[in-house]
């Protein structure tokens, strides 16, 4: 089933569609062929900038959940052995702090209609019953509409298409390692299975994840999420430096 067929989803695709190529065409004197790349790149920063306030808010969240840390372990220590009552006790003290266990998932659910926009725009060859231009776009040779594994698999990888995909992966990568140095959550006090060596590796690993992902979705879709992890990664950076995390005076591992 085509969920775009529906007529408002119709509509979206086809709205989008327009702005984005009117951007393209806007951007074109100074950006020759990479026109429609630009565009995704001039989106993304769009988006992120929208969503300033809530990387505000998400910051301050990371904040108190840290800071309730302690409290949250000595209920749960407290109710083990009565559930419904800690779950009750949990959502009472997050509602005295004026906060939630989801409070900064915002930004994720925000960009996610926004990443799925992009790959069905990159994907279909029609839009709205006419032709989808967009696919004739490329970024130093490497069409905006394909995918690193379809290319792979399929035995249409150009040496264009590998670079840029690699460039995009290893940027992915890089910004993966220095947000899991630099954002390494504490060990949680006591004999937790968090602080097990599996569960770290495990952590770790998550880092990772879009640029595995990005290896799956056409080459736009990939532009947009390397620039937003980059964006992420200054963001946090920033505003952990305004909403700093409690350090516990002793932790026992």
């Amino acid at each position: 089933m085509d969920i775009f067929a529906f007529p408002p989803l119709t509509l979206l695709l086809d709205a989008a569609y327009g702005a984005l190529a009117g951007l393209a065409s806007a951007v074109e004197p100074f950006a020759g062929a990479s026109a429609a790349a630009l565009a995704v790149v001039l989106v993304t920063l769009i988006v992120r900038a929208l969503l300033i306030p809530v990387g505000f808010s998400q910051a301050r969240a990371e904040q108190t959940r840290a800071r309730l840390a302690p409290r949250l372990r000595e209920l749960q220590r407290r109710h083990k052995k009565n559930p419904e009552r800690l779950q009750k006790e949990m959502l009472e003290l997050y509602r005295s702090e004026n906060t939630s266990p989801f409070a900064g998932m915002l930004p994720v659910l925000a960009q996610a209609p926004v990443v799925g926009i992009l790959y069905t725009l990159f994907l279909r060859p029609e839009i709205a019953g006419h032709p989808n231009d967009l696919l004739t776009h490329d970024l130093f040779g490497a069409p905006l509409g394909t995918s690193l594994v379809s290319a792979v698999f399929g035995g249409s990888a150009s040496p264009s298409t590998l670079v840029v995909f690699g460039a995009l992966i290893v940027v992915m990568i890089g910004v993966a390692e220095i947000s899991r140095r630099v954002f390494r959550p504490l060990p949680m006090e006591g004999d937790s299975p968090l602080n097990s060596p599996t569960m770290m590796r495990v952590t770790g690993a998550l880092h990772y994840l879009t640029a595995v992902f990005a290896a799956f979705v056409p080459l736009a879709a990939a532009l947009y999420l390397t620039v937003t992890v980059i964006w992420t990664l200054v963001q946090r950076v920033l505003l952990r430096r305004r909403y700093p995390l409690p350090v516990p005076a002793s932790v026992t591992v």
